[in-house]
């Protein structure tokens, strides 16, 4: 009886010393990790700031308020205002073509939607400049007997944007359809509503917060867009130079708080996208849930 009691102890002595050792082993785990998000993450963001203010608040505003910074943050929401609405509507449109027709080569379909995220900037904007350049390109007549600028102006800077962006609202609202069933849709097709009425009162509030996560993913990956504005713009002060471009020009000329102080900028916008997202996800397991 004695020997058990003792065997049982040790047993549980044993046992409480393995788990202790697993603990450490747990913590030592999730410092590293904490300490590589620090590194390569935590301590540049705060550094961005640092680097901003560092000057002081005045010198920061009068930094984002010099003619050239002000045009570089027009130019870059009037790109984004221009991109979203049209990767919305065509990522909607996509998606629900998608889930609900049997269209011929599906497979190949998702693949060019995806194609963006695979290919260079880089490459994506040294393609435009060969389809729509005035010099020499594909389309080089059709561009002249109509006189549109589009390389080194406004509209090769929205087609490279949409472009890199196209695949975000459709990758996100495409799961939602494919997971929403089809009664609803066929109760209201019944009931004399039009294909207009089921998209807005029984389709759109299905999706809605996969709409507003893919919005949110577009928009933030419009304004930080860099390779590709870079090859189609010219980089031309006070007409074809965005945020991005605005912060690697003042950073190359040395003016260290006025580079900084767009950065923090769009900075801000990738924080507000990780708080949307989250706000959104917590939106959508809470609608789930009632």
């Amino acid at each position: 009886m004695g020997s058990n009691v003792i065997r049982n102890s040790r047993d549980r002595a044993s046992s409480s010393a393995r788990s202790i050792k697993v603990n450490w082993g747990a913590m030592t785990l999730n410092l590293l990790g904490l300490g590589f998000l620090a590194v390569i993450v935590g301590f540049p963001l705060i550094n961005i700031f640092y680097q901003a203010f560092a000057a002081g608040i005045e010198a920061y505003v009068a930094a984002i308020q010099t003619p050239d910074a002000l045009h570089a943050i027009a130019l870059t929401l009037i790109i984004m205002l221009v991109t979203v609405p049209l990767n919305t509507a065509f990522g909607i449109l996509a998606a629900w073509l998608l889930a609900r027709h049997p269209i011929p080569g599906r497979s190949l379909i998702l693949g060019l939607i995806d194609l963006p995220l695979t290919i260079s900037p880089v490459i994506v904007g040294l393609m435009m400049i060969l389809l729509f350049s005035q010099v020499d390109s594909v389309f080089k007549e059709w561009v002249v007997a109509l006189n549109l600028k589009i390389i080194f102006a406004l509209p090769g800077m929205i087609l490279v944007t949409v472009f890199i962006t196209l695949p975000f609202v459709v990758r996100e609202v495409l799961p939602a359809l494919e997971n929403m069933a089809m009664e609803q849709e066929e109760v209201a097709q019944t009931l004399g509503a039009n294909s207009w009425q089921i998209f807005w009162r029984v389709i759109l509030p299905n999706i809605r917060w996969a709409v507003l996560y893919g919005v949110i993913l577009c928009t933030a990956r419009a304004m930080a867009e860099f390779g590709a504005v870079a090859v189609v713009s010219g980089r031309i002060i006070q007409q074809t130079n965005t945020l991005t471009l605005h912060v690697e020009r003042t950073y190359m000329e040395y003016q260290t708080v006025a580079a900084f102080a767009s950065a923090s900028l769009l900075t801000v916008v990738a924080l507000i996208t990780i708080v949307s997202q989250e706000i959104l996800s917590r939106q959508k397991d809470d609608s789930k849930t009632k």
